[in-house]
């Protein structure tokens, strides 16, 4: 009979799935990275295109960490700013959506102009600084300016999103895409949704996001259990 696979290897399938998703979605290209808590730490991908990962190459994060561990992205310090802010947060994914990258330098900020961009907050906050975050200091900046919005831009490099899960997490970095270019090309004086109305779709998260997940692993993920599990790169 063969060996059923241990939680931990689940979580990095599923974790691999879910950055495979990302970049399939054309959210990523060479840099990119998805967490996912597992109890006081991180399982986090490595320092490599989110398209190529395998279940071998995620990390475990220590939530206490003073220091990242080799293997770890330098921005993962944003994860765990993030996750030690909020204990509901069960997924992160930091990207570079190109339409928010355009909305941003054309100076226009992502507002809830459509059901689905409500999901995202009433408003997107910008952590003003291209630079990459690669300290504490700043990834604390990022999640104190997050605050309990499900997303943030950094302005000149990406944005971060999260949710309860993976699924969340996802759904919403590829909503912040489509809304960024929503509001891209939504005349300046159109006006967001109403607040009763924002109300009404973010009540329905939970509903929505899940079919919104399901979407893109169907449209663009693939099965990384197929995967060899030991790396051979």
């Amino acid at each position: 009979m063969a060996e059923k696979p241990s939680a931990d290897a689940d979580a990095r399938t599923e974790l691999v799935r879910a950055a495979r998703v990302v970049a399939g979605a054309g959210l990523s290209d060479a840099f990119g990275h998805v967490s996912v808590r597992r109890g006081s730490s991180l399982l986090i991908t490595a320092p490599i295109p989110l398209a190529f990962q395998t279940p071998a190459d995620v990390v475990t994060l220590s939530l206490d960490a003073d220091d990242l561990p080799a293997g770890v992205p330098k921005e993962a310090w944003i994860h765990i700013a993030i996750a030690r802010a909020d204990s509901h947060v069960g997924a992160i994914c930091r990207a570079q959506p190109r339409n928010v990258a355009r909305a941003t330098t054309a100076g226009r900020s992502i507002r809830p102009l459509d059901g689905q961009g409500a999901l995202l907050g009433p408003t997107v906050a910008t952590y003003d600084d291209s630079r990459l975050v690669r300290d504490a200091a700043a990834a604390e900046t990022v999640a104190h300016l997050m605050g309990d919005a499900p997303a943030i831009v950094l302005r000149g490099n990406g944005a971060v999103t999260r949710g309860h899960d993976l699924g969340a997490a996802v759904a919403r970095m590829w909503l912040l895409d489509r809304s960024a270019d929503l509001s891209l090309h939504a005349p300046t004086s159109a006006a967001p949704l109403a607040e009763g109305e924002q109300d009404w779709w973010r009540e329905r998260d939970a509903e929505l996001l899940p079919r919104i997940y399901d979407f893109l692993v169907r449209s663009h993920g693939d099965r990384p259990e197929n995967d060899q599990k030991g790396d051979q790169r």
